[in-house]
């Protein structure tokens, strides 16, 4: 039997070039012992060396990627299930099609087993605050994944968090991001990993002030949230309480008046902007004179999103009270939209400039900016939860979809969110000061979006 030796668990690159090799020599799969690190060889498997490159065959694109999933997964016959239908695909390139065949199905829900648990790294990884003992700050993570996607999944979270510097703790791995350089640890146990962090306790008042017993689906939510994870998030230390007593409070709830109800909403709200004021999760924190957080009633049937707070922004501590904000307004007024009743904010709270001489230039955020200050944005349209969110802009527009888009693909029409909401999309009014060609135009158009936009939120408004 002849023996391959893979790196780690999760050696794609590994797998594709011995598997190339031994399909060329036509090796079956049963003559064939996969090893991961330093795994002890199989008591019948040879060291002889792989057989020589043959030459080059295609398969196709979706095999490869039924592969960079199915290779995470924890199953040790993985490789050797994957190199058999690498055979049967020289042979016939269109079995993956065939959805009744038991090596595709088998393989087909290995594949979805690894994306869900990815979702799940994604959803209920949290990080904890700790101090690197120079004055810095750093996070840290623990997570118990079911299968090998710890490596796959770096990508994902050095993206979003380009400016923390970060460790992720796993039995399996530890990775360690700098803020310019990904490395990889040995595992670690729970015992690693930090309890808490001063953050956690006004995260547990948000979050119990916004708990709504009367929408709670026990079941749906063990489902989508399995127990395992728990002990990693903060607030889902209080679910056990608030699951208990969901019916007290349910009927509680019933009795209470709408302006006790307002009082908690804003006490969350309040608990949100302190923290927010000491927001290091990037390195805008430096540059700006503070964080220009979103202003509006918590009842507010629209919420608007710029993209940054510019110079006048900065000084005042108020979203869209300069040039573009006046010219905001004047909009909102001729659209028939009352400003008073929507909730304005901005998708990076620190403003970001150049100097030149005594003034300030504003420049434009990037991706792993705008990702880092999207935890804020998600909070405050977790708390007030508006039916419709405008994003004014490209830079907004990111933030709310979790992509780049095209504004004009997208304005015009009801779009949905990344967390679901309805969202919609139009330029931010600094375009219009900028424009030279068309201006009136320009300047109509953007009247025309926002008075659609005012119809719509009047008609989610309406009883059904």
């Amino acid at each position: 039997m002849l023996s391959v030796a893979l790196e780690h668990e999760e050696d794609l690159a590994g797998w594709r070039e011995a598997a190339r090799r031994l399909a060329s020599a036509a090796i079956p799969p049963d003559r064939i012992a996969w090893q991961v690190g330093e795994a002890a060889q199989d008591l019948f498997s040879s060291t002889e060396p792989l057989p020589p490159p043959g030459p080059p065959f295609a398969v196709p694109r979706a095999f490869l990627a039924l592969a960079e999933s199915v290779i995470c997964h924890s199953d040790p016959e993985r490789f050797s299930l994957l190199y058999a239908q690498l055979l049967r695909l020289r042979a016939n390139l269109e079995i993956l099609e065939d959805k009744a065949d038991p090596l595709v199905r088998r393989l087909d829900s290995m594949a979805k087993e690894v994306r869900r648990d990815m979702h799940k790294m994604h959803a209920f990884l949290r990080f904890r605050q700790l101090s690197d003992g120079e004055g810095g700050e750093r996070y840290v993570a623990w997570f118990e994944p079911d299968h090998h996607i710890v490596r796959s999944n770096a990508g994902f979270f050095v993206r979003r968090f380009a400016g923390m510097h970060w460790s992720i703790l796993t039995p399996e791995v530890s990775l360690h991001w700098d803020r310019e350089r990904l490395s990889e640890g040995p595992g670690a146990t729970r015992a690693q990993s930090p309890d808490g962090d001063p953050v956690e306790d006004v995260w547990k008042t948000y979050y119990a002030s916004i708990f709504n017993p009367a929408r709670l689906k026990v079941k749906a939510m063990t489902k989508e949230m399995p127990k395992k994870y728990w002990k990693n998030m903060p607030e889902t230390a209080l679910v056990g309480e608030l699951i208990a007593g969901a019916q007290a409070r349910e009927a509680q709830m019933v009795k209470t008046s709408r302006s006790r109800i307002g009082d908690n909403a804003m006490a969350a709200w309040e608990a949100l902007r302190r923290e927010a004021r000491g927001c290091t999760r990037c390195h805008l924190h430096r540059c700006g004179t503070q964080t220009v957080f979103g202003e509006g009633p918590l009842d507010a049937r629209i919420m608007f999103v710029g993209e940054q707070p510019g110079d006048h922004e900065d000084l005042a501590g108020k979203p869209f009270v300069g040039p573009a904000g006046q010219l905001f307004d004047r909009a909102l007024g001729e659209a028939g939209v009352d400003r008073s009743r929507t909730y304005v904010t901005n998708a990076v709270k620190h403003f970001k400039f150049e100097r030149r001489g005594k003034r300030r230039i504003h420049q434009k955020p990037d991706a792993p900016e705008i990702d880092a200050c999207r935890w804020w944005l998600d909070q405050e349209r977790l708390l007030i939860r508006p039916p419709i969110t405008v994003a004014l802009g490209a830079t907004a527009a990111r933030s709310l979809f979790g992509k780049a888009v095209t504004i004009s693909k997208l304005r015009g029409e009801p779009q949905t969110a990344i967390d679901g909401g309805e969202a919609w999309v139009t330029v931010h009014p600094s375009f219009l000061l900028r424009v030279r060609d068309d201006r009136e135009e320009e300047y109509a158009r953007f009247v025309a979006d926002l008075r659609a936009i005012g119809r719509r939120a009047d008609a989610l408004a309406l009883p059904s």
